[in-house]
Order: structure tokens, then C-alpha cells, then sequence
């Protein structure tokens, strides 16, 4: 099993949980795979890399959908993966390709259930990031240029559609504060109180862990 750190963040839509992703790991000096992830998994399954961006973060529970769209895919058609539907083989070539990338180097995974396909590994510190709703809304018409009517649409079906598809594919409930090592609310510290939390944790969880 690996011994690198991996640092795994789930975030509400506005929270600032991917740059706070991105800030640590450079901080790190390590990198951060956000949709970076989707072009490795496609590369590394054989399947179309649109199928990835279409089906990201979104559980498909059509049957007739699933069947449809595997006529499209080019890889993972063998043996096991042949009777799946296609929503299930982009999920398995995103858990195979996040378990690669935590036996062969120290990262920071934003979403798609790594918590839950890094559960087995020792040095792996899953965080949740929220915020204020007037904050990620404040923050989501700042960044896309739209209304504040538009960000609460955006807020509420981003997330929404997050908390599905973790809820279907793991075991775990996203967003409870018992699914994961550390759960803090950006708009209390900032984004930069936010990394400094998260580091000081990973330090003392791996330390704690060393000592037993």
C-alpha cells in the first residue's frame, strides 16, 4: 500500500473548495487533479474522454440511457466491464485511475468520490469544504457574471447533482460531517485560513497515526 499523502476534497458549489485545492497543492509543492482527472481516466480506460465530461459528477440511472451511450464507448467493453452500463464503467475507470494515482505520487483529488476509493489507504486525509450560502452565491455571481437568482439556481442544482452521485456510488453520505476526517466552513477563515487548516491536519493525522 502507498505511503504517499493524498488529500481528498469534497466542496458545495461556491464553498472555494477547488482553489483551496489548488492553493495547498502548491503550497505542497505537489499536483492537483480536478477535471486533469477526467483526461487521465479516459486515456487510461480506452473510453471517450466526452463521456467522462458529460457524465462527470452526474449518476445516470436510465437503463435505456446507459445502453445508448455504450455504443459510444471504445474501451472497458471486455470481459467484466462488457454487460455494464456506461455510467458505471466511467465511475470504475475514475476509481482505477485515482487509486493509480495515489500508489505513484502525493496529490490533492477535488471530488468524485476519492474518499471512497482511497478508504484502504493509510496516508489519505479526506476533507469536506462549505461556506455561507450568501457567500457562495456572492462568489458564484462574481466568478460566472450572473445574477444572484442564477447563482442560488447554480448553488442549489451543482450541488444537488454532487450529493447524487456520491450517494449513489459510495457508501457514504456527502456532506456528513461522519463521511470525512475534516469538515470546515470557508467563509469563517478564508481561503488561505482554509489551507493553513487543512495542512496543520494532514500533519497531525499522519503523525498521530505514525505514533501508534
Amino acid at each position: 500500500m502507498s505511503d504517499h499523502l493524498v488529500i481528498t476534497i469534497g466542496r458545495e458549489c461556491g464553498s472555494g473548495g477547488r482553489h483551496i485545492g489548488k492553493m495547498l497543492a502548491e503550497e505542497l509543492g505537489i499536483k492537483c487533479y480536478d477535471k486533469e482527472l477526467l483526461n487521465l481516466a479516459a486515456k487510461e480506460s480506452g473510453l471517450c474522454r466526452e463521456l467522462f465530461e458529460s457524465h462527470d459528477e452526474k449518476p445516470t440511472n436510465s437503463f435505456l440511457y446507459s445502453l445508448v451511450m455504450d455504443t459510444y464507448s471504445l474501451g472497458y467493453t471486455n470481459s467484466a466491464y462488457r454487460d455494464m452500463p456506461i455510467n458505471h464503467k466511467i465511475f470504475l475507470a475514475q476509481f482505477d485511475t485515482i487509486k493509480k494515482l495515489a500508489t505513484e505520487e502525493s496529490c490533492i483529488i477535488i471530488g468524485r468520490c476519492a474518499d471512497y476509493a482511497l478508504a484502504d489507504f493509510p496516508n489519505v486525509v479526506t476533507v469536506f469544504v462549505t461556506a455561507d450560502d450568501d457567500v457562495k452565491i456572492h462568489t458564484l455571481m462574481e466568478r460566472h457574471k450572473i445574477s444572484e437568482s442564477e447563482a442560488k439556481d447554480m448553488m442549489i442544482k451543482t450541488d444537488k447533482r454532487r450529493s447524487s452521485y456520491y450517494n449513489y456510488y459510495s457508501n457514504k453520505r456527502w456532506g456528513d460531517t461522519r463521511s470525512y476526517d475534516l469538515c470546515l466552513n470557508s467563509s469563517k477563515v478564508g481561503l488561505d485560513g482554509a489551507v493553513q487548516i487543512i495542512r496543520s491536519f494532514a500533519d497531525l493525522k499522519i503523525a498521530h497515526k505514525n505514533r501508534k
